[in-house]
């Protein structure tokens, strides 16, 4: 076996998308890689037979990310392959060109066009698709027009990109940039007749959820100044063209929708405990009447942390009248069956992640994280877990891959749960450097999966240590509920963690441990280093320093900060400021790296240059990496040369303080 290295990510194998044809006879997911010479990542369809598991590549374009069945033997993704027509949509031209590919043999063939950029889009009835796509408020549509008038809005287009207007709150969003008056509008498209109409209005964002019999059910959410954090729910029947509001946006945050035998049953939250974070509960809908189906006091998907996904998936399936759904409890998550009589029953019960999954008659498939495996396909049979890809297999066979140990303390009558990677090769009596890592969220986990960084660092010599403190998910509302508390019971956590560390394993250097974090785990650093000075040197990512700029500036500042800190500016900028790392940057002795992304709007980047700026006037050794083109998700899907420095810049400073 070799030790682990830091670019042997760049030969994982990403799973995402996982859906069984309509027969269930055979499946198609979405594999990514990698191309570091490029610096992208190849995308391509892969099926498989559900009887004999063969795996076989469908497409070899790299560039298909995403489809749908139209039948038993039709796979339906997106691709631009026309070169003029990808000179047109460089020009400022939006095209959505749909390709069909028989899963049995045969070249891909060119199935439709939609003069939109479209984002998702569902099979209504036979030729009838229902679709979401980008409209602009204030864009130029240049399809309406030719000749010289074209030209003329081209220039205007492109001379257009120099400027941004804002008149709305949020007027961007992380991964999308600026979003002013742009929405995710649900049009009908009838490809018989080429005609696209819409149905949702021109200041709604919509999200399509359950489908059947020609009927949809979509979450809307409309604004013209202020997005809030409730939604609608609608319900469109194709056949006679209606739209029912079937919820107002007043009470609820919908997750989704679906249709349950003879009901719909939708899973929401009404915030009005435990704010945003307060978990859904199940509702079902009976002739405009809302009833409470099930209470649910775990988080509904998939919340475990890991470094190794590229896409999503289904987290929801209806099939034989009953609802499945991804819930995150403690460190792992699982897929739960509910019924209409409201019993919730938990299928899965091996630690790790689900990451998505499909239902037929006497199996669930899931693409997963197991043990110490990268992801694979699993069946799920009989109460029994069948691993049935080995993609990344070769990874776990020729690498020094650690195993967690799990270890449980109580703080405040709390029982708070940590993991612990041992040095590769460790050897009791030698000393080592240890790394304190923190996750993000606050409402996230770590579990016993496969981490990237911290296999690295594990190889690389370092103990690496984490566990799941006061405001992580998977442990009910009243355990995820640090409002107004940042800083302060989460922090409580996470040293009295470090101290049962360092006793437990007296073999790592007590003065040669580090920090690191991203998101809240970046607040979190930021916050450490200005209140002990207990580690050698920190890395700070996308990090939290001053609650008061970051909620003007971010996309969810202006909600998140009243809702998690419990004030704004003009009520109690006291608290605002208490709870701000910046506060306490004088006191900071500690060497600290931040890395932050030029297009991160979640935590904007003027977050990492405060505290950057703070460190420096004090005379602390400080350095920023600044990645141009790259947004809050850097660490887990940003252009592969930008993961490797990344990883390269952190290591580097632990290698330089802590060694």
């Amino acid at each position: 076996m070799e030790n682990l290295k830091l670019k042997d990510f760049l030969n994982y194998k990403f799973l995402s998308q996982l859906l069984l044809s309509p027969d269930k006879k055979h499946g198609a997911f979405v594999v990514k890689m990698a191309d570091e010479d490029e610096n992208t990542y190849k995308s391509n369809i892969w099926i498989f037979n559900r009887i004999t598991y063969e795996f076989k590549r469908l497409t070899t374009f790299n560039e298909e990310k995403s489809f749908i069945w139209i039948d038993n033997d039709t796979i339906l993704f997106p691709s631009i392959r026309d070169k003029k027509l990808k000179e047109k949509v460089k020009n400022g031209e939006q095209w959505t060109i749909f390709y069909a590919i028989n899963i049995h043999g045969g070249e891909a063939y060119e199935f439709m066009r939609i003069p939109m950029l479209v984002s998702e889009i569902k099979m209504l009835a036979e030729d009838e698709f229902l679709i979401t796509a980008l409209y602009d408020h204030y864009g130029i549509n240049l399809h309406s027009l030719s000749g010289e008038e074209k030209e003329k809005a081209a220039d205007i287009i492109k001379e257009n990109k120099d400027y941004e207007v804002l008149d709305e709150i949020p007027f961007w969003a992380n991964g999308e940039g600026f979003t002013n008056k742009k929405r995710n509008r649900l049009y009908l498209y009838d490809k018989i007749t080429n005609i696209l109409s819409p149905i949702s209005n021109q200041f709604e964002n919509v999200n399509i959820s359950g489908i059947r019999d020609g009927k949809a059910l979509y979450i809307s959410e409309n604004f013209t100044n202020k997005k809030e954090q409730t939604t609608s729910l609608y319900l469109y029947d194709l056949y006679s063209n209606d739209i029912k509001c079937l919820i107002e946006d007043e009470e609820y945050s919908i997750v989704f929708a679906e249709f349950v035998k003879d009901k719909i049953v939708f899973c929401g939250s009404s915030m009005d405990t435990y704010g945003l974070n307060q978990n859904c509960n199940f509702y079902t809908i009976d002739d405009g009447d809302i009833k409470l189906l099930f209470e649910h006091d775990f988080g509904i998907s998939n919340s475990v942390g890991s470094d190794c996904r590229l896409g999503g998936g289904n987290e929801v399936r209806i099939f034989n009248d009953y609802l499945y759904f991804v819930s995150t409890e403690s460190k792992s998550s699982f897929i739960k069956k509910l019924s209409l009589d409201g019993k919730v029953e938990k299928l899965t019960s091996d630690i790790g992640s689900i990451d998505c999954f499909d239902v037929c008659n006497d199996e669930i498939v899931f693409i997963g994280l197991r043990g110490i495996r990268l992801q694979e396909i699993y069946s799920f049979i009989d109460g029994e877990e069948i691993q049935r890809s080995k993609l990344n297999e070769i990874i776990i066979e020729t690498k020094n891959i650690v195993s967690p140990e799990s270890i449980k303390f109580t703080n405040d009558d709390v029982v708070i749960e940590g993991f612990i990677l041992k040095p590769v090769n460790y050897d009791e009596t030698k000393t080592y450097p240890g790394i304190l890592d923190i996750h993000g969220g606050p409402k996230t986990v770590f579990g016993e999966v496969f981490f990237h960084e911290m296999q690295y660092w594990a190889n690389e010599g370092y103990f690496v240590f984490f566990c799941n403190p006061r405001g992580s998910d998977g442990r009910g509302n009243e355990f995820a509920d640090i409002r107004g508390k940042y800083g302060t019971i989460d922090y409580d956590d996470l040293m009295k963690f470090t101290d049962l560390v360092l006793k437990k394993y007296p073999q790592i250097d007590t003065s040669r441990v580090g920090v690191t974090g991203g998101s809240y785990g970046g607040f979190m650093t930021n916050w450490i280093i200005g209140h002990t000075d207990r580690f050698k040197c920190a890395a700070s990512q996308r990090s939290i320093s001053n609650w008061i700029s970051k909620f003007g500036t971010t996309d969810i500042g202006y909600f998140f900060n009243f809702d998690q800190i419990g004030a704004t500016p003009w009520d109690n900028v006291e608290k605002m400021w208490y709870h701000s790392p910046l506060k306490y940057a004088n006191q900071v002795i500690t060497p600290t790296l931040f890395i932050h992304s030029e297009e991160d709007y979640r935590c904007w980047l003027p977050e990492g240059l405060q505290m950057f700026t703070a460190l420096k006037y004090h005379g602390v050794d400080a350095r920023l990496c600044l990645f141009k083109g790259e947004n809050h998700e850097l660490s887990r899907s940003g252009k592969p040369k930008h993961r490797v420095r990344r990883l390269e810049e952190i290591t580097n400073w632990f290698e330089k303080y802590l060694k």
